[in-house]
């Protein structure tokens, strides 16, 4: 984790687990002599987010980083561990007013366009619904002229506010659900995959948008994603996940010129080199193992050239290097050279 006295954390997250019982019922684990069965989801991570920077998590589909995103704004409960919203424990018992103060600060951007707009509420209804429930408008003048303007941000008209969902493209519903995440006024937004199921020329106004709109308002992110290139364009900083834990955290520049951990550097070798360099690569090899029976130690051991017999039996602490952290015990004890490797894709 990088040092505290250099990030002023906005968010928090210290020693967050998730697992998911999907054991079969009792009867049938009584009958068949089963055991419990739980997933490690997400096993023990550290974050730290300053206010006005976006903090990405990318890995491979599987590795958790979904369920952080629902962890954070409070659709799953935690295991154990904390998550801190600027200063103030999102767990910790309150009131109702300030649990609705708290929920209006921070928002999420959902993935599937298609899936996060109720079908049958026009889009004026859709993004109202925040302004309404946390009473920020004054009168119903005041609320048309909210809306408007909301609309207006994410590039659309206030005419639009008359139509349904199904008469926009993927890209303008997800304009809409930005519209929405913004209605409440927040400073965080947790955004989990936003532009994956979008096509590549519509991505890049969506993130355009969400980087203008950043600068504007001020706004912190937390971003979900599995696309570097994408990761690389809209980040401050990068955490690399594997079977629910972080290997790497580290600033977008470094990470991309100087990648530490062995899975990070077989991930950044999947980015397609276009100006024909022809660096070395290490194809990312096996498959991801199952989180219902995670490999001991390091859990990245069985998939990585560089284990031995620590790697297999203990798990690495993370430890802070340059400006990030890593928690690999090749880099720990120098058996794994860190050398400058340009990823960075072009703009």
């Amino acid at each position: 984790m990088p040092d505290g006295s250099t990030l002023r954390s906005f968010v928090r997250i210290e020693g967050l687990k998730r697992h998911f019982d999907v054991s079969a019922p009792w009867l049938v684990r009584k009958l068949e002599g089963r055991s419990r069965q739980l997933v490690q989801a997400v096993d023990g991570i550290d974050i730290d987010i300053a206010k006005g920077e976006t903090f990405s998590l990318v890995g491979e589909s599987g590795c958790g980083k979904s369920t952080v995103a629902r962890l954070v704004v409070g659709l799953y409960p935690p295991t154990a561990g904390r998550i801190e919203f600027d200063g103030q424990d999102m767990a910790g018992r309150r009131v109702r007013s300030e649990s609705a103060a708290l929920r209006r600060r921070l928002q999420m951007i959902f993935q599937d366009p298609y899936a996060s707009l109720n079908p049958r509420w026009r889009v004026f209804d859709i993004i109202a619904e925040p302004i309404r429930a946390f009473g920020l408008a004054t009168s119903k003048a005041d609320l048309e002229k909210q809306v408007g303007d909301l609309l207006r941000q994410v590039r659309l008209t206030p005419a639009d506010g008359r139509k349904f969902p199904h008469e926009f493209s993927g890209g303008q519903r997800q304009r809409i659900s930005i519209a929405r995440a913004l209605a409440s006024r927040p400073e965080f937004l947790v955004c989990d995959e936003p532009t994956s199921a979008l096509d590549v020329s519509v991505q890049a106004q969506i993130l355009n948008l969400m980087m203008d709109l950043q600068r504007r308002f001020g706004l912190t992110y937390l971003f979900i994603s599995h696309n570097l290139a994408v990761v690389y364009h809209i980040s401050t900083r990068v955490g690399v996940m594997y079977l629910g834990r972080l290997v790497e955290q580290a600033p977008t520049d470094t990470l991309f010129r100087r990648p530490k951990h062995p899975y990070t550097r077989m991930l950044l070798d999947t980015i397609p080199d276009l100006e024909m360099t022809g660096r070395q690569r290490t194809p990312v090899a096996g498959e991801v193992p199952s989180p219902l029976d995670p490999p001991s130690g390091c859990s990245f051991h069985p998939r990585c050239p560089f284990a031995n017999d620590r790697c297999k039996a203990e798990r690495p602490r993370s430890l802070p290097i340059e400006g990030g952290a890593v928690a690999c015990h090749a880099i720990e004890e120098g058996r794994l050279a860190i050398e400058d490797r340009d990823y960075r894709p072009a703009p």
